[in-house]
C-alpha cells in the first residue's frame, strides 16, 4: 500500500469550538476519551467545551459548558466513570428541549459535538444534527438570534464515541468499558472460585446485559464457567435436565464447584426471562447441591479503567477530533469504533439500525440471526465456549489415531495455560491423543512428556504462568534426542506455545527436515509474550496483562506523590529491545516521555524533555512519568536519565525511580489475555487436523512444505496463518524484534497528550467505511 503520508497539520481547528459530553449509564474509560478530546482539539488550536451533565447541561446551560483548558484534564486518565457527569435527561426528548440547547451552544460558537455515550445517545446526537438548521430558523424567528447566526453556524457536525460497558453496539468489536467490566467479572470469579473449591459449591454469578450476552459469554470463556445464558442464544428445550446432568458428570470427574454465569436478559427459548434465583433453585432441588447466588451489579461499571480501555479511548478520541476537523455539512454523523486493531469510521446510524435489528430478531424468536447480526467476535466467541465447556461421550468422538503434542518456550507469559487447555480439549474432540511436554525442548530431549486429558486442563484458564513448565533452551544442541522422543511417542503434529524463542525454534526444526524426517509434521507457533516482539501478529499472548501491571503500577506511584512536592518518577520497563511495553504503557499511564530502542534518541532529546517537564511543572501539574524500555540505549541507563532529571530539575521538581521487574511476568491472565489465548488456540488447533488430514499419505504422516509450519498471528483485523520461513526477512534478530512494528504509528499521540509538538500521520484514518454484514462462513475464518 504505498501512499503519500497524509499529515493533520495540514487541518487546522482555529475558529472552531467542541463540544464533549458524556451521556447515558457511564463507563471506565471515558475520563480516557473526554481527556484525548480536550487535548486533541486543544493542539489542533480548537476552543474546547465541557457539557456537564450530558444532554441536560446542554439544555440548562449557564455553566453547564464551561470551556477547558490543558490542565482540566490532567490527573482523570486513571479515574472510573465520568468527570464531566452524565444524566438522563427527559427534557431534550422534546423539541422545546432541543430548542434551548441549540441556542445554548449557538451563544459559544460551539458547532462540533463529540458525544460519548451509548446508541440511545448517539440516536439523540443525530436527532439534533438534523434539526439543526430548522432549530436555528426558530429561534431567529423567535429573535432569540440574528441571521448573522443562523449562517454562521448553518450546520453541527456529531462524531460519536461508543461508550458502554455492555458491548451491545454493532459495528465495534470493542465499546470503551467492556474490557475494564470484564476485569471486574473476572476479579469476583477468581475470588469466588477460592471459596467454592472449599465447600464443593455451585456458584450462580449474574453479570449485567439486559439485551446484550457479551460480558456473560466473555466471562464464561475466561473462567471456563459450566453453563452460560444469553439473551441471544437460549438454551433448547428440555435444558434444565441437560445442565443438570452436566454439572452431576463434572462432580463425578472430581471437580469441586461449579460456576454457571447468567446475563440478567437471559430468555429461554419462549421469550420468558431465566433468572439466577430461578437456576439456583433448579440445582438444589434436582441435585441437591449447596448452591449460592452472587449478582454482581454495579461493581462492573466501576473501578479504574484497564489498559486496553484507556488506549482505545484515547485512540478514539483523537480519531474524533480529525474526524470533527475534517467533516462536511454533506458528512454524514458517524461514529468512531474499533475494527481489530484498527481505527475505523462508521455512519452512526448504520451502527444503530444494526443494533436494533438484533434487538428485533431476539424479540421475532430469530436467534441464529441475532448472533450472526452481533459480529464475528461474538460469533466466534460463542463457537468457541461451545467447542470447549462440553465434552461428548467418549462413544461419541471420532478416532484419528494422530498424537499431537503442545509444549512451551521462552519465558512465562500469562494466558499459556488458558491456551494450552483450549488445545487440548478442541484436539479431543477433534479425535486425536493429545501430549504434554514439560519443560519446553530441553524437556522433550529428555523424554519429560505424557498423555494428557480433557479433565486434567480444568481450572487452568485463570493460572498465570506456565504449568507444564517452560525453558528458553533451543532445539538446535537436542535435535538427535527429540527426533527420537517424537518417533519413540509417535507424535505426528506439534503446537508450540511461546515468545521469540518458540519462532526461532520451529525456524530450527524447519531448516532440521531435511536431517531428521521426524520434523515434517505439521507444526504451529502461538506468540506468547509480554514483550509482544514475534514477527507476523500485532498482539502476543501475555502482552495486555504485562500492559496492566505497568499501569496499575505507574497509578499507585503518581498517587504516591500526591500531596508532595513535585515530583518525576522514571519507571524502567521490561521488553527486551521491543518498546512495545514502554510506549503502551506510557499512552495508558499518561507518561510524559517514554525511551525504546526502536526510536533512536540523543542528549538534546533528553534535555528538550527536561526542559519541557520543567515548563509544565511550573503550571498546576505536580507529578511527571517517564518510562524507559530496559534496552533502549545501552549508555543512557535508568541511573543516568534518572541523574540528568535530577540534576536538570532541580528547585522545581525532585526525582524518584523505579524497575518494575518480574512483576511484570506474573499474576493472574487478564481476561483479554485468556480468550486471546482460547481463541487463537482452538484455531490452531482445528488448522493442525486440517493439514494432517492433508499430509496424512500411506499410513503416515508427511509434510515438508514451507506451509506446515506456520505461526498464527492477529494482522490488523484479521487471524493469518503465516510460514515461519516467510516470517525471516521481517525479523531483525539481532535485536529480537519485527523489522515493522504497527504500534510505532501510535508514538506521537502519547507525544501530542503530553503536549509535543509532532507530526501524526492520519492516511490511514478519514475513510468513512461502511458496516459490514458478514457471511457465516467468514466467522469461521476472521476475526477473534
Amino acid at each position: 500500500m504505498d501512499h503519500q503520508p497524509k499529515f493533520f497539520e495540514n487541518l487546522s481547528g482555529t475558529g472552531k469550538a467542541i463540544g464533549v459530553l458524556t451521556s447515558g449509564g457511564d463507563a471506565q474509560g471515558m475520563n480516557a476519551a473526554v481527556r484525548a478530546v480536550v487535548r486533541m482539539g486543544i493542539y489542533v488550536k480548537a476552543k474546547v467545551y465541557f457539557v456537564y451533565e450530558g444532554y441536560q447541561g446542554m439544555v440548562d446551560g449557564g455553566d453547564n459548558i464551561v470551556e477547558v483548558s490543558w490542565e482540566s484534564v490532567s490527573s482523570i486518565l486513571q479515574v472510573g466513570g465520568t468527570v464531566i457527569g452524565s444524566a438522563r435527561c427527559k427534557s431534550f426528548r422534546t423539541r422545546e428541549g432541543r430548542l434551548q440547547a441549540a441556542y445554548n451552544l449557538v451563544q459559544r460558537g460551539i458547532t462540533n459535538l463529540c458525544v460519548i455515550g451509548g446508541d440511545g445517545s448517539l440516536t439523540g446526537a443525530n436527532l439534533f444534527r438534523e434539526e439543526w438548521s430548522g432549530l436555528l430558523e426558530e429561534l431567529a424567528q423567535n429573535g432569540k438570534i440574528d441571521e448573522e447566526a443562523v449562517k454562521k453556524y448553518a450546520y453541527l457536525n456529531i462524531v460519536g464515541m461508543v461508550g458502554s460497558i455492555d458491548n451491545d453496539f454493532c459495528g465495534t468489536d470493542m465499546t470503551i468499558g467492556t474490557d475494564s467490566a470484564l476485569h471486574r467479572i473476572i476479579e469476583v470469579v477468581d475470588a469466588i472460585m477460592t471459596t467454592a473449591q472449599s465447600h464443593q459449591r455451585t456458584f450462580v454469578l449474574e453479570v449485567m446485559g439486559r439485551h446484550c450476552g457479551y460480558l456473560a459469554l466473555v466471562s464464561a470463556l475466561a473462567c471456563g464457567a459450566d453453563w452460560v445464558f444469553i439473551p441471544e442464544y437460549p438454551p433448547e428445550e428440555g435444558w434444565e435436565d441437560s445442565m443438570c446432568v452436566k454439572l452431576s458428570e463434572n462432580r463425578a470427574r472430581k471437580k469441586r464447584l461449579n460456576i454457571i454465569i447468567v446475563a440478567e436478559g437471559a430468555i429461554d427459548c419462549h421469550n420468558k426471562p431465566i433468572t439466577s434465583e430461578k437456576v439456583k433453585d433448579l440445582v438444589v432441588q434436582r441435585l441437591g447441591f449447596d448452591t449460592r447466588v452472587t449478582i454482581l451489579g454495579h461493581v462492573q461499571r466501576g473501578g479504574t479503567p484497564s489498559a486496553f480501555d484507556r488506549i482505545l479511548a484515547s485512540r478514539m478520541g483523537v480519531e474524533a477530533v480529525l474526524a470533527l476537523l475534517e467533516a462536511t455539512p454533506a458528512t454524514p454523523a458517524c461514529v468512531v469504533s474499533l475494527s481489530g486493531n484498527q481505527a475505523v469510521r462508521l455512519p452512526l446510524m448504520e451502527c444503530v439500525q444494526m443494533t436494533q435489528e438484533v434487538q428485533k430478531a431476539m424479540d421475532e424468536g430469530r436467534f441464529v440471526e441475532a448472533v450472526r447480526l452481533r459480529g464475528r467476535s461474538f460469533e466466534n466467541n460463542l463457537n468457541t465456549y461451545k467447542l470447549l465447556s462440553h465434552k461428548k461421550p467418549d462413544a461419541e468422538l471420532p478416532k484419528t489415531n494422530f498424537n499431537v503434542a503442545v509444549l512451551n518456550v521462552g519465558a512465562p507469559a500469562a494466558g499459556m495455560n488458558a491456551a494450552v487447555r483450549a488445545a487440548v480439549r478442541v484436539g479431543i474432540t477433534e479425535g486425536h491423543k493429545m501430549f504434554a511436554v514439560i519443560d519446553g525442548f530441553e524437556g522433550f530431549a529428555r523424554g519429560k512428556i505424557k498423555e494428557i486429558s480433557w479433565g486434567d486442563v480444568g481450572g487452568w484458564t485463570g493460572q498465570g504462568g506456565s504449568i507444564l513448565g517452560t525453558k528458553r533452551t533451543l532445539p538446535a544442541k537436542y535435535l538427535e534426542k527429540i527426533a527420537d522422543q517424537m518417533r519413540t511417542n509417535n507424535i505426528n503434529a506439534l503446537m508450540v506455545i511461546g515468545g521469540f524463542e518458540a519462532y526461532e525454534s520451529c525456524l530450527q526444526l524447519h531448516e532440521a527436515r531435511s536431517r531428521f524426517e521426524e520434523f515434517c509434521v505439521p507444526i504451529c507457533v502461538l506468540p506468547a509474550t509480554i514483550s509482544n516482539n514475534v514477527p507476523g501478529t500485532d498482539f502476543s499472548i501475555g502482552a495486555d496483562t504485562a500492559l496492566n501491571a505497568i499501569v496499575e503500577t505507574c497509578d499507585r506511584i503518581k498517587q504516591s506523590a500526591s500531596g508532595t512536592k513535585r515530583r518525576v518518577f522514571i519507571i524502567e520497563t521490561m521488553g527486551g529491545y521491543c518498546g512495545y511495553l514502554a510506549n503502551m504503557g506510557a499512552l495508558a499511564a499518561g507518561a510524559d516521555a517514554a525511551y525504546i530502542f526502536e526510536e533512536q534518541f540523543d542528549i538534546r532529546e533528553l534535555q528538550a524533555n527536561v526542559e519541557h517537564l520543567t515548563e509544565k511543572m511550573k503550571t498546576s501539574i505536580q507529578r511527571g512519568l517517564v518510562l524507559r524500555n530496559e534496552n533502549c540505549n545501552e549508555n543512557y541507563t535508568t541511573d543516568f536519565i534518572y541523574q540528568l532529571y535530577s540534576e536538570e530539575g532541580k528547585g522545581v521538581f525532585d526525582c524518584r525511580k523505579n524497575v518494575l521487574g518480574h512483576m511484570q511476568q506474573g499474576g493472574a491472565p487478564s481476561p483479554f489475555d485468556r480468550n486471546f489465548g482460547t481463541k487463537i488456540s482452538a484455531k490452531a488447533m482445528q488448522w493442525i487436523s486440517k493439514k494432517l488430514k492433508e499430509t496424512y499419505r500411506k499410513g503416515k504422516v508427511f509434510a515438508n512444505t514451507d506451509d506446515s509450519v506456520c505461526l498464527l498471528g492477529m494482522r490488523r483485523r484479521n487471524l493469518v496463518f503465516q510460514p515461519v520461513a516467510e516470517l525471516k526477512t521481517e525479523t531483525d534478530f539481532v535485536h529480537r524484534i519485527p523489522k515493522e512494528q504497527w504500534w510505532l504509528k501510535l508514538r506521537p499521540l502519547m507525544k501530542i497528550l503530553a503536549k509535543y509538538k509532532t507530526s501524526y500521520d492520519v492516511s490511514d484514518s478519514g475513510q468513512l467505511e461502511h458496516v459490514a454484514m458478514h457471511s457465516p462462513k467468514e466467522a469461521e475464518t476472521g476475526a477473534i
